[in-house]
């Protein structure tokens, strides 16, 4: 733990003190890197679709009945929420020296019970009660009453604390905030917690960048047609830039929905707000904004995308929702989603796409769909549990889901070899006969990545993999070999 001072020393009573004796201290964004209406509101929503509507008609009443209609509403897992390490080794060395310690936060009683009962640190614990907010100047008044003024130390982050702190006898920020640093050092006892890293880089990681290689699937039908004239790859690139834009839209709102489950997971626990990382709060406004900006390119690029892409946002938000948790379901609708971004290239550059291209694409992403829950039923059957966190598979589906995979990646395989004994490739490709050499390549990765799973050493998403693997880049150079010099005339 990094102080700016040490803590001076707290005795028993009857010993002269230099601090007082109660520590209160602030849940959102102090104790806890992360904010309770936020959580409860998405654990919420999660649950029920309807949700926001309820709430805004609580919001009426005001924040207090707001936040206990969340809470009620809200499965929030405390054990895994992201605690702040420095704020709890602060608060146990001020119970080692004799003070005591209280949870004071706005947020609904129940959650601060909840909080206080598996953390075991507090003496004392207050929140709102669904009339009362306590926050600000409300919070101010409360531990003036409780303990007096001056008789009380605070530990807060936000200029909201400014009244709290004024009238305790001590004050601890966690914050970097200049204005904020000053209000709580105007008093005479004063110490700095530095905060963790800022969290913008937090929210950068969240759009997951890296994950708009999967955008790439619109420049397909252009691919597949051999056009690439100016307007035709413009509009292409316009239709990459919207489906990514639009995507990192989904994946904020979809970890928004995750948080308990991704920090029950062993990887998906790092993911940004789940480790509080990235507050938690500029979700939605970034989403919005990334879903407003996705939407206007779509708009320039004409009606018919725009209701491809509003038909892809649509899918992934109910996917979100409630369609994951659907088994055999789920899988259909992820591979439904890659083959849209097809869909969306041809209907961008206005190239049709044939039908060769749809099949193959319908069979090929629901194997690599299947390998997706595959890859996670094997995580689980190593860590022992009993379900996927969030997800309908159990354990025992393993060999099922295996099998699927198998079976439609072959099925791909076998549609690329009807397609290239097709008159249309002759058509299309001068040297149509070096295209064979597609089939063994396709046949084998498709079973490699299989092999991958079932071992555990396949990445939670095959296409992510698949862009990092050498032995994939070696078989995607192949093809790309392959294409090129049946293209030669």
């Amino acid at each position: 733990m990094t102080l700016l001072q040490p803590i001076p020393p707290v005795t028993s009573a009857g010993i002269a003190r230099a601090l007082p004796e109660v520590l209160a201290v602030d849940l959102d964004g102090t104790l806890l890197r992360s904010n309770m209406l936020h959580e409860t509101f998405w654990s919420a929503f999660g649950a029920d679709w309807r949700t926001p509507f309820a709430a805004a008609a609580r919001f009426r009443q005001g924040k207090a009945p707001l936040k206990a209609l969340l809470a009620e509403r809200s499965s929030v897992d405390v054990s895994v929420l992201p605690y702040d390490a420095q704020v709890i080794a602060y608060i146990r060395r001020w119970r080692a020296e004799g003070g005591k310690v209280a949870l004071v936060t706005a947020a609904d009683q129940r959650l601060a019970n909840a909080i206080a009962a598996h953390l075991s640190l507090f003496d004392d614990v207050f929140g709102s009660n669904g009339v009362r907010n306590l926050k600000g100047p409300a919070k101010a008044r409360f531990l003036v009453e409780r303990y007096g003024a001056g008789n009380y130390a605070y530990m807060g982050d936000t200029y909201a604390d400014a009244e709290v702190w004024r009238n305790s006898g001590h004050a601890v920020v966690k914050s970097r905030s200049a204005r904020v640093r000053a209000t709580a050092s105007a008093h005479h006892s004063f110490h700095a917690i530095e905060p963790p890293a800022g969290s913008l880089h937090g929210v950068l990681r969240a759009l997951r960048p890296h994950q708009w290689l999967k955008n790439a699937l619109v420049f397909l039908a252009m691919l597949g047609a051999h056009q690439f004239d100016g307007e035709t790859v413009l509009r292409a690139l316009g239709a990459f830039v919207a489906f990514s834009l639009v995507a990192s839209s989904v994946y904020l709102v979809n970890d928004l929905l995750d948080l308990s489950a991704d920090r029950a997971h062993a990887r998906k626990c790092n993911r940004p707000f789940a480790s509080g990382a990235a507050a938690i709060e500029l979700g939605l406004p970034v989403a919005a904004m990334l879903l407003l900006s996705g939407t206007i390119i779509a708009a320039l690029l004409g009606p018919m995308f725009l209701l491809v892409l509003g038909i892809y946002y649509v899918t992934t938000t109910a996917y979100s929702l409630a369609l994951k948790r659907h088994t055999i379901i789920d899988v259909c609708v992820l591979a439904g989603l890659y083959t849209i971004r097809v869909l969306a290239g041809g209907v961008a550059t206005g190239v049709p796409i044939s039908v060769w291209l749809l099949a193959f694409s319908l069979f090929i992403f629901f194997s690599l769909a299947a390998v997706k829950r595959q890859a996670e039923l094997v995580d689980a059957v190593k860590d022992g549990k009993l379900k996927i966190h969030g997800r309908g598979y159990h354990p025992d589906d393993l060999a099922l889901v295996s099998q699927m995979a198998v079976a439609s990646g072959f099925v791909s395989v076998l549609v690329m070899t009807l397609y290239l004994s097709s008159d249309d490739v002759m058509q299309i490709y001068p040297q149509a006969e070096l295209l064979w050499g597609v089939t063994p390549v396709l046949l084998f990765w498709i079973s490699r990545v299989i092999f991958k799973a079932h071992r555990g050493e396949m990445h939670d998403d095959p296409i992510v993999f698949a862009a990092k693997d050498r032995g994939s880049i070696l078989c995607g150079a192949l093809i790309f070999a392959f294409a090129v010099g049946a293209s030669m005339p």
